[in-house]
């Protein structure tokens, strides 16, 4: 429980980074969504009803932080994040094989669906679909997540170890309750 509250703060950290700084950057830059990297560290870290709540209020302030359009954004995080759990419950291939990848072709596949949705609720408002642009920023956010990836994930193996350790009896008590 501690573990997801420290994550879920660390993506509304993310959010407000992301909403502010990132916006204030030059559009040749680019603008990876390090809010996508953390959905995908969740699927392949978490289990299915914490990250689901992560994923889902995390998306959500996301959604009504930055969108036009309440609920999409949502949707395909959640899409995205029950793709790749199930994905990484059945894959025995090491997990950094695949992470990266899956990560890019997940982003460019909820790009694509995002923009089908979007197609069919708003018609007259859309632009024109740019294959270059979203592999460009799929490309980007893979180069970026690797970085974060390995230190969100550093992160969770030391609250993981702190965890454990808080758990297991001290050799002290242990005697103390064995002598008594």
């Amino acid at each position: 429980m501690i573990i997801t509250l420290i994550f879920w703060i660390i993506g509304v950290f993310t959010i407000v980074l992301q909403t502010t700084f990132l916006q204030s950057c030059p559009e040749w830059f680019g603008r990876p969504d390090f809010l996508f990297i953390l959905i995908v560290f969740f699927a392949y870290r978490f289990a299915w009803i914490p990250g689901i709540v992560l994923v889902f209020s995390l998306s959500w302030i996301m959604d009504v932080v930055m969108s036009i359009n309440l609920g999409f954004y949502p949707l395909i995080c959640l899409l995205v994040f029950t793709a790749l759990k199930m994905v990484s419950n059945q894959n025995s291939v090491k997990e950094s094989t695949y992470q990266i990848p899956l990560l890019g072709v997940s982003y460019l596949a909820s790009q694509f669906l995002l923009y089908v949705i979007y197609s069919m609720a708003l018609d007259l408002v859309l632009p024109d679909w740019d294959w270059g642009r979203s592999v460009q920023e799929s490309v980007l956010l893979m180069i970026v997540a690797i970085p974060v990836l390995v230190l969100v994930g550093r992160l969770h193996f030391y609250l993981l170890v702190r965890k454990q350790r808080a758990r297991t009896p001290h050799r002290s008590s242990w005697r103390m309750r064995r002598s008594s």
